[in-house]
């Protein structure tokens, strides 16, 4: 039995592969804002159901979004030194596969949010076509980044609407600060990828940006935190969580540390660390309710 299950949940596996649950990060920072946003809409501990509900929409969507990625890239991913052993990219997986496994993580979503109520239904069509729609914009948009973001920061209007609350001037605000997270993290990724995007000719907010990018991934930060200032101001926070934004200036600036010389593993490094980011103000949040 334990052979078994090491088979099943080892890195190995081409469904675990593709799904990327052998690399969470994109879980992690998915999951932030979207328990934000659920403490905030609650004002404080939400209900258990809605939580757990949220919380297992968010690695479903995660995965199925990974899964789409892949099916739009399945051409590029062999050409790029990254990708090259994603399982569509090596044939570990037929496209047929992926679609049915993407199908099926769609179903299962459809079936957590058949739980809530029908506003939030409504609304998980939007973050389900963002999914589908974000794999396919680096051929086209040249700032795909906003497009994830979007994606990213859908959990945030759900959160409330779950929770019956109004989609007021807070939710926005809200919304914005992490539309602006996800758009500087994400340009830590692109600029580590930069190099095989220019020669696909593929767009990005890091080539888009080209000798201006750690100016504007600053300008970035400072939007995100001032957002998240009127955030506190508006729902009442207490100082835990203005010192949560303290830290989060301080982790920052250490990523502007890591990307002084724009090397790849540096910038790679500082898209990781966003991690503490999300992290250290949910921490804040939670203890504002104290």
């Amino acid at each position: 039995m334990a052979s078994v299950e090491k088979k099943l949940f080892s890195s190995a596996n081409p469904y675990i592969q593709i799904m990327r649950l052998d690399r969470p990060i994109g879980i992690y920072l998915l999951l932030w804002p979207t328990l934000w946003g659920l403490w905030l809409a609650s004002q404080g501990l939400p209900n258990l159901r809605i939580l757990m509900i949220f919380i297992l929409g968010v690695v479903v969507m995660r995965s199925a979004g990974c899964v789409i990625n892949d099916i739009a890239d399945r051409d590029i991913d062999p050409l790029v030194e990254r990708t090259k052993q994603r399982p569509l990219a090596t044939g570990a997986l037929t496209l047929h596969q992926a679609w049915l496994l993407f199908f099926l993580l769609v179903v299962v979503a459809f079936m957590l949010v058949l739980q809530l109520n029908y506003f939030t239904l409504l609304l998980s069509g939007g973050g389900l076509l963002l999914t589908i729609v974000y794999p396919f914009c680096k051929r086209f948009f040249s700032a795909p980044q906003l497009v994830l973001g979007l994606a990213f920061s859908w959990s945030i209007p759900m959160a409330f609407a779950a929770t019956g609350r109004e989609i007021s001037l807070l939710v926005y605000v809200l919304w914005g600060s992490v539309v602006f997270w996800v758009l500087l993290y994400d340009t830590f990724y692109a600029m580590a990828d930069r190099k095989d995007d220019l020669a696909l000719s593929l767009n990005s907010t890091a080539i888009l940006f080209g000798s201006n990018d750690k100016v504007m991934i600053g300008l970035l930060q400072v939007a995100m935190l001032l957002c998240l200032i009127v955030v506190g101001l508006l729902f009442e926070l207490g100082w835990y969580y203005y010192l949560s934004l303290a830290i989060s200036c301080c982790l920052f600036l250490r990523q502007h540390y890591l990307i002084r010389n724009r090397e790849p593993k540096g910038c790679f490094q500082a898209f990781l660390e966003n991690n503490y980011v999300g992290g250290v103000i949910f921490v804040g949040v939670v203890l504002s309710f104290f």
